[in-house]
């Protein structure tokens, strides 16, 4: 199996003449490496796919570098260089010919005068999709850096939709780029390495190419932090050197142990980059000498059976840590990484991680998905086993999905950056389905995981037997089983900042979304049918639907929802419909009407005043209600609803001096009235003001009073009248009016208290 060619730093020394001169020399640059040739390029690729298109990779060349022409790189080589070199990453991942010609046509669309029209014609419809796939990823300008990410990254998920070797291509080309950052400006250096270390390295390693994570994460630390990643580099070199035979014993070791069991192996030992040893540093909070799984080893075999045999000599031969094993062969990975980790004391006293795995699942380990796009007879093209084999892209498929349900780019790539980052804890269902999670998920994430109408409706849950709490972190191997309920139908908003997982975040702010908009249509279609039944004309949903165009909306709900919020006012659906309609208006033009008198509509008998009243059941009746900010409003209060755009309706009652702010806004008054279930009782807000003797106890003696008659205090003030009285202001929460007339009663009885009163804001 061979990687991609690593980059090389090669420095060569000053001539000794150079030295004797009279000026000093100019710093000598290192060698540029000599640009592939046709032949090398087809020799790679014949190297692992004999019946290549040799054909077709000559084409390809030839056309790419006519292309290019004389086009130059920030670096000083010939612009096809760049192309090339991603073609030759290519190869390393033993690619099919058609992703090899893509890679050296892929920025000719862009960048050059070539056509899709002319790339199809002479490459085929093929390529020319893959090429105008990635073409399409660069179009893009827009202001904010991080939406331009954002928008980037969807755009990218929707090429690989179609083709998932656009997805490779684009590792690749992002590889060469950090290969050669050092000749891009600062500024756009330290952009490109975030954007690396942020999506590009994390999306690899989802891939299951670790290998070429590795290098992206390594490149781009070392522009992020360079003194950084000199410190630990030099450090790993120091410990390398000294434990040199520490290392080369531990193989020895492992190797013969195992061959004395009959088990054919491979051992080599590798030490860990210097981006992990950093981040594992910074996470934990830990020095470097207080890492002690720095090194370590891959033991690799014919087959499954062998791994487990393996992995009993070694636990029979030193002693294990405990906490420290994972079976990734009988549980994969998303990305189809599988392999048997455990750790043990070795030689020296020294710990020691070891990988067992089979030569299959150390290539796929390697290079992840594109592993699946190797030749099998009969298996296929290479695109079809992808798409088929891969695990890895069933998870880019499910991300895709999320792209539909994401109000804006930088929400999607909230959602994506958290489960690109996460490791993964697996749990099941009680039907022993297998859910896989990042770490940290809870239940919240588990019950969207099964499906979206589960987590919406979820009201509890059991992990293995036992009932928990929702919030819950999930370990490896739990069984949860989600209770839901058929009255919920969507979830409450602050379980969003409590969910660890995109979907679970997103499908949460969408529900959120469409309670709220589902309040507003509600509000805004009571609007204009108690506007419809005081003009005595007649509604109906299909006359409107006839008028939808002159309200410039596309449905009957976004009519509504806008008449809810206050956007457009009922008169104008009502004109919409009948253009001979006129509104109503209060009293004479030009003559304003005094605040009693538009209250007299009020004052009239709840049965008199007809259908065309709004009930009102409380904060939970499905309209996107408050109350009055100072004093609130009870049952049995006359009450007055004042809609506001954007808000809702606030309920006032009748004898609020408030009121006397919308006195010339008549439009936004609404005619309400009390429509409480009594089986159901509910709290609502209340403001009573008194003054009390400066007495010890006094404030205990106004709370039990409040507590024995089953009022809730929610806020208390006080203030200092004067030596012997002081003022409390009180916010509660009552049934109704009668509730509070109560209190209020009981409290004047109480010889501390010297007045008490409601208040009304």
């Amino acid at each position: 199996m061979t990687g991609w060619p690593r980059r090389r730093r090669q420095i060569e020394a000053a001539p000794d003449s150079a030295a004797a001169a009279p000026m000093p020399a100019a710093p000598v640059k290192p060698p540029r490496p000599r640009m592939m040739r046709q032949y090398d390029l087809v020799e790679r690729v014949r190297s692992y796919n004999p019946d290549t298109d040799e054909d077709l990779l000559n084409r390809a060349y030839v056309y790419a570098m006519k292309a290019h022409g004389e086009q130059i790189r920030a670096s000083g080589d010939p612009y096809f260089s760049h192309p090339l070199e991603v073609a030759a990453i290519l190869t390393g991942l033993k690619l099919d010919d058609a992703t090899i010609v893509a890679a050296l046509l892929h920025d000719t669309i862009e960048d050059t005068e070539a056509t899709r029209a002319e790339i199809d014609n002479m490459f085929g419809p093929e390529i020319g999709a893959l090429v105008e796939g990635l073409t399409k990823l660069k179009r893009l300008e827009l202001v904010s850096r991080e939406a331009k990410q954002a928008e980037n990254l969807r755009k990218l998920l929707l090429a690989i939709a179609d083709d998932v070797r656009v997805l490779l291509i684009k590792l690749a080309d992002r590889l060469h780029n950090m290969r050669t950052l050092e000749f891009v400006p600062p500024m756009s250096r330290q952009r490109i390495a975030e954007e690396t270390l942020d999506i590009y390295a994390p999306l690899a390693g989802r891939m299951g190419m670790q290998e070429m994570r590795e290098e992206l994460e390594d490149l781009a630390f070392q522009t992020l932090d360079p003194e950084a990643h000199a410190v630990v580099g030099q450090r790993l070199d120091a410990l390398a050197e000294r434990n040199r035979n520490l290392i080369g014993e531990i193989e020895t070791q492992l190797t013969t142990s195992l061959a004395n069991k009959g088990i054919v192996s491979r051992v080599s030992g590798r030490r860990k980059q210097p981006f992990s040893i950093w981040t594992k540093m910074e996470r934990k909070s830990v020095g470097f000498e207080q890492l002690s799984d720095i090194f370590g080893f891959r033991v690799v075999m014919p087959d499954v059976e062998a791994c487990y045999r393996a992995l009993g000599v070694v636990h029979m031969t030193w002693p294990v840590v405990p906490g420290r094993f994972k079976d990734y062969i009988s549980t994969p990975k998303q990305n189809d990484y599988r392999s048997i980790h455990t750790t043990v004391i070795g030689p020296g006293n020294q710990r020691v991680e070891l990988q067992l795995r089979t030569e299959e699942m150390d290539c796929i380990a390697e290079l992840g998905i594109a592993a699946h796009a190797f030749y099998k007879e009969g298996a296929g093209s290479p695109t079809e086993l992808l798409n088929r084999e891969s695990n890895a892209f069933a998870w880019l498929r499910h991300t895709i999905e999320m792209l539909s349900e994401s109000a804006n780019p930088e929400e999607f790539l909230e959602h994506t950056k958290l489960e690109l980052f996460h490791d993964q804890v697996f749990c099941f269902t009680p039907k022993g389905k297998l859910i896989a999670l990042p770490r940290h998920a809870n239940v919240i994430d588990f019950a969207y995981a099964v499906h979206t109408d589960v987590g919406n409706s979820t009201v509890g849950c059991k992990i293995n037997g036992k009932f928990a709490p929702l919030s819950s972190r999930l370990q490896n191997g739990d069984e949860v089983e989600i209770l839901t309920s058929d009255v919920q139908s969507a979830p409450p908003s602050a379980w969003e900042s409590l969910a660890a997982t995109g979907k679970a975040r997103a499908a949460i702010r969408r529900a959120t979304r469409a309670a709220v908009r589902g309040q507003y249509v509600s509000l805004g279609r009571r609007i204009v049918e108690r506007l419809f039944i005081r003009a005595k004309i007649e509604y109906a949903d299909d006359k409107l639907t006839g008028a939808l165009p002159r309200l410039a909306r596309a449905t009957i709900e976004d009519v509504m929802a806008s008449v809810g919020r206050g956007e457009m006012r009922a008169a104008d659906v009502a004109r919409a419909m009948y253009p001979d309609y006129k509104e109503e208006r209060l009293g004479r033009p030009g003559v304003k009407k005094s605040l009693a008198a538009k209250l007299k509509l009020k004052s009239l008998p709840d049965p008199a005043r007809g259908p065309a009243v709004i009930p009102i059941g409380g904060i939970n009746s499905g309209l996107p209600i408050k109350f009055a900010p100072s004093g609130g409003a009870v049952p049995g209060d006359r009450i007055v609803g004042i809609i506001t755009p954007g808000e809702g309706i606030t309920i006032y009652p009748i004898q609020s001096p408030a009121l006397t702010n919308f006195e010339e806004e008549p439009e936004r008054w609404l005619d309400v009235r009390w429509d409480v279930d009594d089986t159901t009782p509910q709290r609502f807000p209340a403001r009573i003001v008194l003054d009390s003797l400066n007495e010890p106890g006094s404030l205990a003696q106004v709370a039990t009073v409040i507590a024995e008659h089953d009022g809730n205090i929610d806020n208390i003030s006080m203030t200092r009248r004067s030596s012997d009285f002081t003022e409390m202001t009180i916010d509660l929460e009552v049934y109704d009016l009668k509730h509070l007339s109560a209190i209020i009663a009981q409290l004047r009885a109480k010889d501390v208290v010297a007045r008490v009163e409601r208040v009304n804001g």
